[in-house]
């Protein structure tokens, strides 16, 4: 994280989500500056998702608040999410577009002019190694290709706030280090990138601060360090992800 930027971007003030009797996200605070790269961690069904909805506004908590830039995502959404991207752990594209349509509707929504558009995607194109299959229709692309297209056209309008879930699925190692390398540069031109991912070692790799999440509470919360104290271990994020979630299963 940068040192010179420190406003927070995304805020969730004790933010509660049920689908019906089942609490899905238990009263969650926590806050992101601005420059800082966060990786949220959890099992299978431990409430991932269903924060990562509530911050881009799919979801709206039954109880607490969830701002983003500023904005409260219930009250003023739009003007949240014009400063957002969102990358789902399921990639959806209009099938009977190609990558490059695709591509171009993305950045005319966001009102990214065509010199822009071509500028940064000149880059992206290079980096992601897809430009290959941009001119083919999307329903034919593998689950990987659909994935950096996704990414493409989620950094195409440089988001102050990046929320990805999952963003690693179906990708090769090269474009891997690629993509790793994509959001490190994202947070240091100062934008927010909150990932959500069960890939242990890039989190260990890449992010300022963890959060991990358990059975809808967060559990644990800080840079790697700090995790390793909290853990009483000095060993990787995997062997202190198991301890800390396997705790809170005894609990």
């Amino acid at each position: 994280m940068t040192q010179a930027e420190n406003e927070t971007t995304i805020v969730l003030a004790n933010a509660r989500k049920c689908y019906g009797r089942n609490v899905a996200v238990k009263g969650l605070s926590l806050e992101i500056k601005q420059g800082e790269l966060f990786a949220f961690l959890g099992p299978n069904g431990a409430g991932k998702t269903t924060t990562i909805k509530m911050i881009v506004g799919l979801l709206q908590p039954n109880a607490g608040d969830v701002y983003v830039c500023g904005h409260h995502i219930g009250s003023n959404g739009l003007a949240a999410k014009a400063r957002m991207a969102y990358v789902p752990d399921q990639p959806f594209l209009y099938e009977k577009l190609t990558g490059r349509e695709f591509l171009y509707f993305v950045a005319e929504m966001f009102g990214v002019s065509v010199e822009t558009r071509d500028h940064r995607l000149e880059s992206l194109l290079s980096r992601l190694d897809i430009t290959e299959f941009l001119d083919q229709l999307t329903e034919s692309y593998s689950h990987g290709m659909k994935q950096k297209i996704v990414i493409a056209a989620a950094l195409l309008h440089d988001p102050s706030v990046l929320v990805i879930d999952e963003p690693m699925v179906g990708l090769d190692p090269r474009t891997i280090r690629a993509v790793k390398n994509l959001f490190v540069e994202q947070t240091q031109r100062g934008g927010t990138v909150f990932m959500s991912t069960h890939t242990l070692d890039i989190a260990e790799a890449v992010a300022d601060r963890i959060g991990i999440i358990n059975k809808g509470e967060l559990i644990a919360v800080g840079t790697l360090e700090e995790l390793r104290s909290q853990a009483a271990r000095e060993h990787s994020l995997e062997e202190i992800f198991l301890q800390l979630t396997e705790a809170n299963e005894y609990e």
